[in-house]
């Protein structure tokens, strides 16, 4: 692994001991990680101050879609922070407008009006307190198996063990089961059943619940660090009637699959599907400034011409990052990085991943499109017994463990989250790193395959 500046232990030392010191980390038991020292990165690359390069087939965390430090989007923060470095939301900024030009621009159906907020959390709050004033209700219905943002409402709205030590009960959540063939809590065995039947539990969730008392349902279009599970033909064309029959707000979550992730603009454009609300972050500027928003509907948005909405952020629509996400938005559009996306899945991620399938007895499905993909990894492919337990920790996580080690001694940095490792790349990234990752990933599922039975 070749570095991109000359090795400097000593410097990474004193990063590491300034972190452990005075950094206080997300997700984590503060006296229990060990976190890279990180000297620079580039592209689809990052590297330590040992001089080891790792190609990121994590995107940070699903959000470096242009990759790391591109010239065009480095220039547009330097060259907003000389002309105007910050201002308060309630005034015009042309670097604001334009930045909500473009995303409207490329938003389905009417989603012309975009409100802004720091990241995904924050959009996803807004998104449900806009369908809340706007419905007169106060139930959310959300899906198991999804992931919202760690604020508040977000949590509660979030289906995975992160919502456990913060699930106080009182958000007027509702979950259901979302269709997920692999794994089917319906007991289908094809995807036009798995679609008909989730539907239908859908449909009884809501009749027991109250059409009346609910005002919106929250998908992930395609759910991400939850395992990258798309949605069977007619599923979310047949939530959007259900919302239009019950006067309830359809909410898609576009936060980690839009902007390229999937090839295509938006998840929701593989469906042809348009929601109420949709709220993105991450990709949106590949997230150099930290950007996040929703795009509001005409209807929703009348609902308060007359009306003041009573929610807003000091830091919303921030020139930097406005500026980031237009110059952001134009380089994706003149490289075509949308259709490079598509084109990597197509002819080398899909057929590598599944050839690595074919040949690994630790991977018991291959999903996804684009840049977003999944490996659900298995102890045994016939019983689909997931390598570790649900919600693994420790020992019983010592599996996947094993398997991340190796990628990372392989110079691939993975994107690991209970029993599956996502191959999720920058949106451009070329056909040669793309090929590199797959190497590596056979020769860490190698190690996978040694727990299998």
């Amino acid at each position: 692994m070749t570095p991109h500046a000359a090795p400097d232990p000593q410097a990474g030392a004193a990063v590491k001991a300034a972190d452990r010191a005075h950094v206080f980390h997300s997700w984590s038991a503060q006296g229990l990680i060990d976190p890279l020292a990180v000297a620079g990165a580039g592209g689809s690359y990052f590297w330590d101050y040992d001089g080891n390069r790792y190609l990121d087939f994590t995107s940070g965390l699903v959000f470096t879609n242009i990759g790391y430090q591109h010239p065009r989007v480095v220039a547009a923060i330097q060259e907003q922070a000389g002309k105007l470095a910050t201002f308060a939301p309630a005034f015009a900024v042309d670097v604001r407008s334009e930045a909500a030009r473009l995303i409207a621009e490329r938003t389905p159906g009417d989603l012309d009006k975009i409100f802004f907020t720091n990241g995904g959390a924050e959009a996803v709050e807004n998104a449900v307190r806009m369908a809340r004033l706007h419905t007169g209700r106060t139930k959310v219905l959300s899906a198991y198996r999804s992931y919202h943002g760690a604020t508040s409402t977000a949590i509660n709205l979030t289906g995975d063990p992160r919502r456990w030590p913060s699930d106080t009960a009182s958000a007027g959540v509702v979950r259901f089961w979302a269709p997920f063939l692999y794994r089917s809590p319906f007991h289908a065995t094809t995807e036009a059943e798995e679609c008909a039947r989730a539907l239908q539990h859908l449909e009884d969730t809501i009749a027991f619940e109250g059409p009346a008392t609910i005002a919106a349902i929250v998908l992930e279009t395609i759910p991400g660090t939850a395992g990258i599970m798309t949605p069977p033909p007619g599923y979310l064309p047949g939530v959007r009637e259900i919302c239009d029959r019950y006067g309830i707000v359809f909410v898609l979550d576009e936060v980690m699959a839009g902007f390229g992730r999937t090839g295509a603009w938006f998840a929701a454009d593989h469906f042809g599907v348009v929601p109420d609300l949709m709220t993105f972050a991450k990709g949106v500027n590949s997230g150099y400034v930290p950007l996040g928003g929703v795009a509001i509907s005409a209807e929703i948005a009348a609902t308060f011409d007359k009306r003041p909405y009573p929610g807003g952020l000091t830091y919303s629509g921030h020139p930097l990052a406005c500026a980031a996400a237009v110059a952001t938005l134009r380089v994706m559009e003149e490289e075509k990085v949308v259709e490079h996306a598509a084109h990597i899945g197509e002819t080398v991620l899909g057929p590598g991943l599944r050839e690595l399938a074919e040949r690994h007895p630790s991977v018991g499905e291959v999903r996804g499109t684009g840049v977003f993909w999944a490996l659900d990894l298995v102890k045994n492919k016939e019983t689909r017994e997931p390598l570790v337990p649900y919600n693994a920790a420790g020992e019983a996580n010592a599996p996947m463990a094993a398997f991340a080690a190796a990628a990372k001694k392989h110079g691939l940095w993975p994107f690991v989250n209970m029993n599956r490792t996502h191959a999720v790349p920058a949106c451009n990234v070329s056909e040669a790193e793309a090929r590199e990752g797959l190497a590596a990933l056979d020769a860490a599922l190698s190690v996978a395959d040694e727990h299998t039975v």
